[in-house]
């Protein structure tokens, strides 16, 4: 290795590669800033423009579109033809670039920078010695990541570390680093969101970040990852902070974001527990210790080893009981007070999670992968006023409406087909993913009648239309009050005729939730 070239705009870790690169007897070349920084450190440097011999020019736009940095990337010495024209035209073999891109990222995040600004910091130079250097990769060895600098010192005491499958892979970052960085660049320019038309992007492109590697996936043996979305909402699962806990499991994160979905939508102090990504159980009161102990009772089989969310401060009484009264996987919270982090201190496999729910939660999209392809639509954002339609002959009372809100709220995160029954800003029986809508509702009075509760006296919620009268006959016989449905099915009538006759209030929201995964 006799030559490297370094321009980087995160600075870290730099001074101590170039001072090793210099003690190996390596020639350094760099740019602007960088190579300020390193002659400050005494280490000596060429500046591109003087090994160029062209000004940088354009506010530095242009200073290292070159011949003679691109052919020193690009030549092959071992084939004379490649060895003849750099020769002729002054260029000098490059073998170690090291650069990292303009902070576009961080730029575009900042909502205090102007879009002029931002777009400023688009890299143009940094990716194109990248992808010539990674191409030419058997002679030059490209880097991107300061992590790799400690494994670039040790190369240079002992050259045989870098092999040709070595060479490949640091290539393959580069590309996988640039494809980020475009993907970024393309999404903040527009191509993310629907087009004149109106539709989704011809080209999708994602540039999600792995976080971490995780034990295995839904089963033992399915490896998994957690990966983060770029800008990535304060308010979701990916920006929580674990102040205590175990390892988080792939079904942890599914299951923990599924509750955070849920809970954030309430204003009022709120509690949602959920199992297998379906909620088993929430409430509202005027404590989240209250809301707690009627989450609970709505199904205590189904909270054993499930994720407790709260859209409030967790306190010292609330964790005392979660804690004294069942085994819960995950605790997810804005805050946790003092008293209450030592009372989960005694419980150290509990995961706890704090997530700053005031932030505005993105809409972007939902994907979903299928054999050799990938589905995409809008986020289901739960709507911030639920419109209430009424199509019976009665309306609902006061309190009734109240409940209708609270279920359809809690019915838009259980699997389909859903039927929520809640009584009093709580929940009473949850019924999930069953075929039929009908069998939903027979599995929601079972398992409120296996908790002591009864369906009778309160409302149901219906994440999609009745497609026929018997839904609305089986509800009226549990001795259901007031229905909250979507509508739209052609019979429409006929269910509304059935509410009549049992003197159910109903509603119609002109929205469906259907959650199938």
């Amino acid at each position: 290795m006799k030559r490297a070239l370094i321009s980087v705009s995160d600075k870290t870790g730099i001074i101590d590669l170039a001072r090793a690169l210099h003690e190996a007897g390596v020639e350094i070349l760099s740019t602007g800033g960088t190579a300020r920084l390193l002659a400050a450190a005494q280490i000596p440097v060429t500046e591109v423009a003087s090994y160029t011999e062209f000004p940088e020019m354009l506010d530095g736009r242009v200073k290292t579109l070159h011949p003679r940095i691109h052919g020193g990337l690009l030549g092959r010495p071992d084939r004379p033809l490649d060895r003849e024209a750099m020769a002729g035209a002054g260029i000098k073999p490059i073998d170690l670039l090291i650069v990292n891109l303009y902070p576009f990222e961080r730029a575009s995040r900042d909502p205090e920078t102007r879009f002029a600004d931002v777009v400023e910091q688009i890299d143009i130079g940094g990716p194109a010695m990248l992808r010539s250097a990674a191409k030419n990769y058997e002679h030059v060895l490209p880097i991107v990541d300061s992590s790799d600098y400690g494994a670039i010192i040790e190369a240079l005491r002992e050259p045989s570390r870098l092999t040709p499958v070595v060479r490949r892979r640091y290539a393959a970052k580069v590309f996988a680093h640039t494809s980020r960085y475009d993907a970024l660049i393309a999404r903040y320019l527009g191509t993310d969101g629907p087009d004149e038309a109106g539709e989704l992007p011809e080209i999708l492109n994602l540039a999600f970040v792995r976080r971490f590697a995780l034990r295995y996936g839904e089963n033992p043996h399915q490896r998994a990852a957690f990966y983060e979305e770029p800008g990535a909402s304060p308010a979701s699962i990916a920006q929580a902070s674990k102040i205590q806990g175990k390892e988080l499991s792939f079904n942890n994160i599914a299951d923990a974001d599924a509750a955070l979905e849920c809970v954030r939508v309430f204003a009022e102090p709120a509690c949602v527990i959920v199992k297998h990504a379906n909620p088993c159980g929430a409430a509202l009161a005027a404590t989240i210790a209250d809301a707690y102990e009627h989450a609970y009772a709505t199904d205590p089989t189904s909270a054993f080893g499930g994720i407790i969310a709260f859209n409030r401060t967790l306190d010292e009484t609330t964790a005392a009981r979660i804690v004294e009264r069942q085994f819960v996987e995950v605790i997810i919270a804005p805050e946790v007070s003092p008293a209450a982090a030592q009372i989960l201190g005694r419980k150290p496999g509990i995961r706890v999670l704090v997530v700053n729910m005031n932030a505005p939660m993105h809409s972007g999209l939902d994907y979903r992968r299928v054999s050799g392809g990938l589905l995409v639509q809008d986020r289901d954002i739960a709507e911030p006023d639920v419109t209430l339609n009424r199509v019976s002959a009665r309306a609902p009372t006061p309190a009734e409406a109240a409940d209708l809100v609270f279920a359809w709220r809690i019915a838009q995160f259980v699997k389909s087909n859903a039927i929520v029954f809640a009584r009093g800003g709580r929940t009473i029986g949850i019924g999930a993913g069953q075929m039929s809508r009908v069998d939903s509702a027979r599995v929601a009075v079972w398992k409120a009648e296996a908790a002591g509760l009864t369906v009778r006296g309160s409302v149901l919620a219906s994440d999609a239309f009745f497609p026929f009268r018997d839904g609305l006959d089986s509800a009226a016989q549990a001795g259901v009050t007031a229905v909250i449905q979507p509508g739209g099915s052609v019979r429409d009538p006929e269910v509304i005729a059935a509410a009549g006759e049992h003197d159910i209030a109903m509603v119609f929201t002109g929205r469906r939730h259907f959650r199938h995964a």
